[in-house]
Formats: C-alpha cells, sequence, structure tokens
C-alpha cells in the first residue's frame, strides 16, 4: 500500500515536469525529464516552487525544462496580478534563480 502511494505521488510531481526539449518527441521528452529526476539531476518542481516561492508572484502558465549551456534549467513563466508575462530561469539541480526577463514595472 505505502508503494503504491509513493508511485502515485511521485507520478504527481512528474506531470508538470513535462519538458519541452528541442527536436524530440513527448514520449522521449518525458523519458528524459523523469531520468533526470531520478538521477539528482534535477530537483523536483515542487520543491523547487515551494524554495522560489514564484507562485506568490501570480500564476504559473508554463514550465519547460530545457538544456542550456550545458545544463537542464528551469523556465517558469508566470502571468503576474498586472497582465504581465515574467519568465524565470532557474539552475534544475540547485534550485539558484539565473535570471529574470520581462520584469513588472
Amino acid at each position: 500500500m505505502r508503494r503504491r502511494h509513493l508511485f502515485l505521488l511521485a507520478a504527481l510531481l512528474l506531470l508538470p515536469v513535462l519538458p519541452v526539449l528541442a527536436d524530440e518527441d513527448d514520449h522521449e521528452d518525458h523519458e528524459r525529464a523523469r531520468r533526470a529526476l531520478e538521477a539528482g539531476d534535477t530537483l523536483p518542481l515542487a520543491a523547487l516552487l515551494e524554495r522560489s516561492g514564484i507562485e506568490s508572484a501570480g500564476r504559473l502558465i508554463e514550465v519547460e525544462l530545457e538544456r542550456e549551456h550545458g545544463r537542464l534549467v528551469y523556465e517558469l513563466k508566470v502571468l503576474t496580478p498586472l497582465g504581465r508575462v515574467i519568465e524565470h530561469y532557474f539552475d534544475a539541480r540547485s534550485g539558484k534563480l539565473l535570471k529574470t526577463e520581462g520584469h513588472d514595472e
């Protein structure tokens, strides 16, 4: 029973991490994200969201996991209360904020 709960929890945590990686079909994208998480190459998305507090800045509308400059990067797009889309880039392994684009005034 406990094993079933852990599997369901892991599946739920992986759902929002469906990456968009160039030139690969969806199945390969999902598998790559799952392997990266299992290998410890990425933080679970839930942990990143909790650490960053990003959801308090607006509504999370898109998440991508991409390889940039040789490392995996989470790109989180947030719709602010003022209607602007802000893009936050985090190192997927450490959770460190790398850059933000489209700042609200």
